[in-house]
């Protein structure tokens, strides 16, 4: 690959185009727990891209001396992690529940936090955390690694889960699952140190498009191709396809900010709009944590709905998008209520909304 324009200069303020695309990326997460499309993953990766703008934030914040900077992200998690998660142990604990050793795990997240089949619509939503707390205190070594050789390390950070695919499988317990998730979107994560650290921009667009297209190409082939194993081609079930397919979908939402400058700043235009984009990154872990007990609470909420009969005559209580509808008013609900958490753990003075 040969070097382009030069890199884009540093700035401190918020950057409405990675904004935009965290709240795209919770829309669609929701979306996906509600509806349960397999095709959703193709259509807008969440995962991959949440992980690329936090390696992105990450790299950014290890200009500054990298304890520091862990000991703040941890204090930014975990505050809103135990504040959900002690309401979710509690009813797990009234529903039969009796953990052992392993609840430590609800206080730090590093292994996936016990539960019972109760409760699991509610805590397997945790991998995400767990993935992303490892990666951040991996972040400091890995910048490390990545900066001699940047390009060679961020295509050779694809070829763990080729590893754990094709020559030795983790076990399927929490430390299989854990390396099989960093595996996964390790790229990803390396990826948002490229673009922080101007590597991106570097590059020739023919080479990045060529091959975050070869990239979208064999991660879309193996899902379609290996529906045998898993039973669908939903890249949620396929470490192998959804590697790929992130990485160069992630790839070329990336280059875009970098190469063309692509900003979003017209979205301040937009009061309503840019608002919104505020809320949702301001409050992103409490949209993330208890957007599945929203969606559990809005099942019975609807079941009330039928004894009212305007509603039963007039509403759609039998549609999933009526649900779904529910299911934001909801959230918006565990926001307002439960949101400020975030204000405590970044230090900053509790509000309703940002």
């Amino acid at each position: 690959m040969h070097e382009g324009p030069a890199p884009q200069p540093r700035t401190t303020g918020r950057d409405r185009y990675f904004d935009t695309l965290r709240a795209l990326a919770l829309i669609r997460v929701v979306t996906y727990h509600t509806f349960g499309w397999p095709w959703a993953g193709m259509a807008f990766p969440s995962m991959g891209i949440m992980f690329a703008l936090a390696g992105t934030l990450m790299a950014k914040s290890l200009e500054r001396p990298a304890p520091k900077v862990i000991r703040s992200r941890v204090r930014r998690l975990l505050p809103p992690f135990w504040f959900w998660g002690l309401f979710v142990v509690v009813a797990m604990l009234i529903h039969d529940w009796m953990p052992g050793w392993q609840i430590v795990f609800w206080v730090l997240p590093l292994g996936d936090p016990p539960g019972n089949a109760w409760g699991e619509q509610t805590w397997e939503i945790l991998w995400y955390l767990r993935t992303y707390l490892w990666f951040v205190l991996l972040s400091p070594p890995l910048l490390k690694l990545f900066r001699p050789a940047p390009v060679p390390v961020l295509l050779l950070s694809l070829s763990p889960i080729l590893v754990f695919h094709f020559l030795w499988e983790p076990p399927d317990d929490r430390l299989g699952n854990a390396l099989t998730d960093l595996a996964t979107f390790l790229f990803c994560w390396l990826l948002g140190f490229a673009h922080r650290e101007g590597v991106l921009a570097r590059l020739k667009p023919f080479a990045v498009t060529v091959l975050s297209l070869a990239a979208l190409g064999f991660g879309a082939w193996y899902a379609f191709t290996h529906q045998e194993e898993t039973g669908s081609y939903d890249l949620d079930d396929i470490p192998l396809a959804q590697a790929f397919f992130s990485a160069g979908f992630v790839t070329l939402l990336l280059y875009a900010k970098a190469y063309f400058k692509v900003d979003f700043a017209g979205l301040t235009r937009f009061g309503r709009l840019d608002r919104i984009v505020t809320i949702f990154n301001s409050r992103a872990v409490t949209i993330y944590l208890w957007h599945e007990i929203a969606l559990i609470l809005a099942v019975p909420l609807i079941d009330q709905f039928w004894n009212v009969p305007a509603f039963e005559k007039y509403l759609p209580l039998e549609s999933q998008w009526f649900m779904f509808g529910i299911g934001w008013l909801l959230i918006g609900v565990f926001v307002l209520l439960c949101g400020w958490v975030e204000d405590v753990a970044a230090k900053k003075k509790p509000k309703l909304l940002p």
